[in-house]
């Protein structure tokens, strides 16, 4: 990166089903180590990094409950999913350098930390990686959920989400040629409109804290050290 970054500190929300590439299920190695040496570079840009991942690559809390599985244990079969997530996505970073610490809402302390918020804080500031597993350590609550808790109990500059698309459409680009990409939106235009790029109680922690947004398509090469160095990229969602 030829110029300052545009962020400080940031928090990155990755899906689980973005680790599948073209597998099934479970973690596509290829698409990883992609995604590491993209996180590498923006860590060696000076940017500390957060991330948030989810775990519907291996179970899905809601997915199971509609099944007939209890929901709280779903959830927390979930939660251990996210485990299994970080600490792959944990080995590939260090694979290539990158100092990282997994930090979990429920104690597994055996594997990896528990999250205490000053020492997330204290990693952050040392330019470790930090990936935050265990969504918040509760039922009922989402990933995307969890990714805005921590972006602000972090003091991140921006949450920054990793999806498929590149950015947030007025339909399904899919299904509807017609349907246009927004550069900026308004968090109350995404909750009204049911957009459901992310789960509407994220939207509303960011909206009551003031957490912009910013949508983006992981899958572009570059995308995201193109992001932090200041790229309108993808769709800010803000006041």
């Amino acid at each position: 990166m030829e110029k300052a970054p545009a962020f400080q500190r940031i928090l990155v929300k990755l899906s689980g089903e973005a680790l599948l590439g073209e597998e099934d299920y479970g973690i596509d190695p290829k698409v990883i180590q992609r995604m590491a040496a993209e996180l590498k570079a923006v860590n060696e840009a000076g940017v500390e990094i957060g991330i948030v991942i989810g775990g519907g690559n291996i179970f899905r809390g809601a997915g199971l409950a509609a099944s007939g599985v209890d929901r709280v244990t779903g959830d927390h079969m979930g939660m251990l999913a996210t485990v299994i997530n970080s600490l792959a996505l944990q080995d590939a970073l260090e694979s290539v350098g990158v100092t990282t610490r997994v930090m979990s809402a429920i104690s597994v302390r055996d594997v990896c930390e528990d999250y205490i918020r000053r020492r997330a804080v204290r990693h952050l500031e040392k330019k470790r990686v930090v990936i935050f597993a265990a969504g918040i350590g509760n039922p009922f609550f989402t990933t995307d959920s969890a990714a805005s808790l921590r972006a602000i109990e972090i003091g991140a500059s921006v949450m920054i989400k990793a999806t498929k698309v590149d950015g947030i459409y007025s339909g399904d680009p899919k299904k509807n040629a017609d349907a246009v990409r927004y550069e900026q939106i308004s968090y109350d235009e995404v909750i009204n409109r049911k957009l459901a790029v992310m789960d509407t109680n994220a939207v509303v922690l960011c909206r009551d804290q003031n957490m912009p947004i910013r949508i983006f398509n992981m899958f572009r090469p570059d995308a995201l050290i193109r992001l932090v160095s200041g790229e309108n990229i993808g769709t800010l969602v803000t006041q």
